[in-house]
């Protein structure tokens, strides 16, 4: 198989995990919002930054996913958290796995989509 070819199906699979793992933090946040009642203000806070993306995220815009990943940071911070406060938690768990995967596959796609703009 050709290199760039693989390289190119590897970005397309990394990009398209990335955007799953987006959509799964986001249903998450709106699941902590629903579930726990939270004001508007602390609603607004948690699904707000990870909405603002939305327009990136269509364009494929290597940017959104650097900012996206850094982003996701901040989530990751409230996730470990929620993990030691309850480990048995399974929504806890699936936004842990969302976190993770949205930030490895976003940068996996941005060095894979770079490599792939220099080979062309």
């Amino acid at each position: 198989m050709n290199q760039s070819v693989q390289v190119s199906q590897r970005a397309s699979l990394s990009y398209r995990l990335t955007v799953a793992s987006w959509a799964g933090l986001l249903c998450y946040q709106i699941y902590c919002v629903v579930t726990y009642g939270e004001p508007w203000i602390i609603a607004l806070g948690r699904i707000l930054p990870l909405i603002i993306f939305i327009p990136g995220l269509i364009r494929v815009a290597p940017r959104t996913v650097i900012w996206l990943c850094f982003v996701s940071l901040m989530y990751f911070i409230s996730g470990v958290e929620r993990l030691f406060a309850t480990p048995s938690s399974v929504t806890a768990w699936f936004a842990m796995v969302c976190i993770v995967t949205l930030f490895t596959a976003g940068m996996l796609w941005v060095r894979w989509q770079s490599r792939d703009q220099l080979a062309s």
